[in-house]
């Protein structure tokens, strides 16, 4: 989307890469404080509740594009590990790191392929955000039944996180659109 609309006003293509660039920095940088901030509040339960890094990787898959969406969804988890792996209890964990890189990464990049449609109709968010959802948390489930004998997880447990979850996608499937449109608008009021 915002490729779309720095385009239609005229913004070179230097500009257009430093504002995604800028964007994708925000959005990693959102990825890592939110949940620190939900585990703060809610404990290592509301994490898995309301899935905090989850908003802002679906916002960047739709502001982005599928390919920065991708990169951002990949940086998230394993930017966010590597700093909290610094201060003492690394979140995610070590054996969740590859499935939730894999898991954001689809996210975001599902997310991102509506980017341009959404710069049409910012009311393209919602189904993007609904297809990315359901894409990505059916992508760590396969992921769990794939690597069940070798990582610590298993299809059931994974069903059950999913379900836990529920309220968490809700909220996102409603915020994130809304976000999306949001910011579209203020994008555009000139036009």
């Amino acid at each position: 989307m915002l490729e779309s609309v720095l385009t239609q006003r005229g913004a070179s293509r230097k500009i257009v890469l430093s504002v995604k660039g800028a964007v994708s920095l925000g959005i990693v940088a959102l990825a890592v404080l939110l949940p620190q901030l939900v585990h703060l509040a809610a404990g290592q339960a509301g994490g898995v509740q309301w899935l905090p890094m989850y908003l802002p990787v679906l916002l960047g898959g739709c502001l982005l594009g599928a390919w920065w969406g991708l990169g951002v969804g990949i940086a998230a988890p394993l930017v966010s590990f590597a700093v909290t792996s610094a201060f003492g209890e690394a979140m995610p964990a070590a054996a969740r790191l590859p499935f939730m890189m894999a898991e954001l990464a689809v996210f975001a990049a599902v997310s991102g392929l509506f980017s341009e449609k959404i710069a049409e109709n910012g009311w393209m968010a919602f189904p993007a955000v609904l297809l990315a959802q359901v894409a990505g948390r059916a992508s760590f489930l396969l992921l769990a039944a794939l690597f069940q004998g070798v990582a610590p997880f298993t299809p059931a447990m994974i069903w059950s996180q999913i379900q836990t979850g529920l309220l968490g996608m809700l909220l996102q499937a409603v915020a994130v659109p809304f976000m999306v449109m949001g910011l579209r608008a203020l994008l555009r009021r000139d036009d």
